[in-house]
């Protein structure tokens, strides 16, 4: 051979095993393939014709010898390199036709160029020129299973002149077909190479053989003989030799669509995969929704009560008893505190429960025992009537403040309550005063604000309780004093009058900061339980994407034989396990918000509140457990040998 040849291979061997169980199937193999040639390598089964085939075309490297492609060695390059190389230089045609079955016919074609970072409109306007030359443009919207053994392998054809290679390796193109599609293909190759492109064809089929210019025979892995039908192609016609671009991963559209199809052609395993995410995600939205609601009811049910109150408890802060064991809060203390200059007003109060009767009905309501400031120091105004006085606590009146809650038990027809009788214990009680309706309280048990009734402290110690010691002061501060330093002087003033600390303060600036880390650590503990829900179905998600991978060998071997880089690769899968996830994610947004909507009317007195950040953490959360268990899957497919991949699991 006069010119350089295009690919030349010197002493090439291959030993696939170690040791005692290591099989040599090609011996010192030297040959050399001139540009613009149509050769044929045949042989007996297991002569070694795909592995020669392989090495040839940088899918395989050799265990010993040399392989240059235009000079240059390709056996000395590593896996992203010959990736590229194949990319730019090869295309391929195989027996079993490698479609993906996800794509369909033009989206098939259009993967080499993909890879090669071709703009999407240029790559598909080349793949449809390509479908229609071969007589498929109107399959180019089928998905392999929908064409015929012979379209399929055109489409396989298509894809091998995607990249307009130099070399077009072809593994026993005919040997899945029939007769009348197996010389249709034969005419296609031909065509190929009448082209100018430099074809190499394995088959074990003589009659085949002879379509080509040179049959190289193989036997037991050595070159036994080489014959010249006919010359090769003028240099002048041949393709002209150009340098491996260095290609571009896939855009991100396009690798989104092909993860949508490849999951979509598993649509109910994508779904089942998705319930462990979709339960974990729904779950995170739900319980921080849920959490939330808890503590915007404890705290708004504080803040109702007033931010700038100091609470006096009788009894030490640990001690516990009954209004018979603990006296320690008596009249003169509430008149001294509110003689203190930080103090607005402060009122006694003492709650116990009592039968009470109206007309008809009875029901068990608390009454509590207050001053006349109560609606000053609580911040609590009727809506009808007005609250009692301190004339009325003087001449300790039967007179008495009725809540809204307990109106609506009392007095089911809705009537107004002022005016009316009702019967506190064995005493009558007129109702002067119905209160403005304030809701449940939340925290430290719950309990109805509502289902109350009021009456003067000092009718409530003759007429109900039978003593005038108190349970709680409650002392409203003024705006412009200091809460801190008012509760020490407070403390100091009961300390003087005692002479022991037999009584405790509450400072409801700090209780509301108690309950606010108390329901950020609730909150907190349901996000947790919610997010192990999470992380058992990223579990989930890792353990079926490493059966897809093995499932999809083939389509892996196939997407690094046309030039993906095991970087692309591990995007392919990366972005496979995110969408899953993703979906998976979106999915159980909706249902999580569904569900914290639908609380509050499934379970009355509940509440949830929703924001963006627990839905927006959820899905972020979704999205990474699908990238951190996508990696080993996808590592995995990136490190597959193109060769065993393309034998199939």
């Amino acid at each position: 051979m006069s010119a350089a040849p295009i690919l030349r291979l010197s002493g090439v061997t291959r030993v696939f095993g170690e040791g005692e169980a290591a099989v040599t199937v090609l011996r010192g193999i030297d040959l050399e393939i001139a540009a613009g040639e149509f050769v044929a390598i045949v042989g007996q089964s297991g002569s070694g014709k795909s592995t020669l085939m392989n090495i040839m075309a940088a899918l395989d490297r050799p265990s010993e010898g040399s392989v240059r492609f235009r000079g240059q060695e390709t056996g000395a390059l590593g896996l992203a390199e010959r990736a590229q190389f194949r990319r730019a230089h090869f295309g391929f045609v195989f027996q079993r036709y490698h479609l993906i079955p996800a794509l369909t016919a033009l989206e098939n074609v259009e993967i080499p160029a993909l890879y090669g970072g071709a703009p999407g409109p240029a790559r598909r306007a080349r793949a449809a020129r390509l479908l229609d030359r071969l007589g498929l443009a109107d399959r180019a919207h089928h998905r392999p299973g929908e064409l015929s053994g012979g379209q399929q392998q055109r489409v396989a054809i298509a894809r091998a002149l995607m990249n307009d290679p130099e070399i077009v390796f072809a593994d026993e193109p005919t040997g899945a077909l029939d007769s009348e599609s197996g010389r249709a293909v034969m005419t296609l190759m031909r065509a190929m190479h009448a082209e100018g492109r430099t074809v190499v064809m394995v088959t074990h089929d003589a009659a085949l053989a002879r379509a080509a210019d040179r049959i190289v025979t193989l036997h037991d892995g050595r070159v036994v003989s080489d014959e010249v039908l006919r010359p090769r192609s003028a240099p002048e016609a041949l393709h002209a030799p150009r340098p491996a671009p260095a290609g571009a991963p896939p855009a991100l559209g396009a690798a989104l669509t092909m993860a949508w199809r490849a999951l979509g052609a598993r649509r109910l395993r994508s779904l089942l995969t998705m319930l462990g995410i979709l339960i974990g995600v729904a779950s995170v939205v739900a319980m921080m929704a849920i959490g939330a609601g808890a503590r915007e009811q404890v705290l708004a049910s504080i803040r109702a009560m007033g931010t700038d109150l100091i609470e006096v408890k009788r009894g030490a802060r640990n001690v516990r008893g009954g209004e018979e064991t603990v006296r320690t809060l008596l009249p003169g203390d509430l008149a001294a505190i509110a003689r203190l200059p930080e103090v607005l007003a402060a009122i006694p109060e003492t709650n116990r429960a009592f039968p009470v009767r109206a007309g008809e009905v009875d029901h068990r309501v608390t009454v509590v025992a207050t001053g006349a400031d109560f609606p000053r120091v609580r911040d609590w105004r009727p809506v009808s009537g007005r609250f009692f006085e301190r004339e009325h606590e003087e001449r300790h009146a039967l007179v008495a403040a009725i809540g809204w809650r307990a109106w609506r038990i009392l007095f089911p027809d809705g009537r107004d309550p002022v005016g009316e009788y009702i019967r506190i214990g064995n005493t009558p009680f007129q109702v002067i005063a119905l209160m403005e309706r304030k809701g449940v309280v939340t925290g430290g048990g719950r309990h109805d604000r509502d289902e109350q009734i009021w009456v003067p402290s000092t009718t409530g110690a003759s007429r109900l309780l039978g003593h005038v010691h108190v349970a709680d002061i409650v002392a409203r501060i003024r705006p412009e004093a200091d809460l801190a330093a008012a509760e020490r002087n407070i403390h100091r003033l009961l300390l003087e009058r005692h002479g022991q600390e037999d009584f405790h303060l509450r400072n409801m600036s700090a209780a509301i900061a108690q309950a606010e880390q108390t329901q950020s650590s609730f909150a907190l503990l349901l996000g947790s339980v919610a997010a192990i829900s999470l992380l058992v179905g990223g579990i989930g998600v890792m353990n079926i994407m490493l059966v897809s991978v093995t499932e999809r060998t083939a389509e892996i071997g196939l997407r690094t034989a046309v030039g993906a880089r095991p970087a692309d690769v591990t995007l392919q899968f990366l972005i496979e396990s995110a969408c899953l996830c993703l979906a998976g994610g979106v999915l159980g947004v909706a249902l999580g918000v569904g569900a914290s909507l639908a609380l509050p009317h499934l379970a009355p007195g509940f509440a949830s509140v929703l924001t963006p950040e627990p839905v927006l953490l959820a899905l972020l959360c979704a999205l990474g457990c699908g990238l951190v268990f996508g990696i080993a899957p996808a590592r995995r497919a990136a490190r597959l040998d193109p060769v065993g991949a393309l034998a199939g699991p």
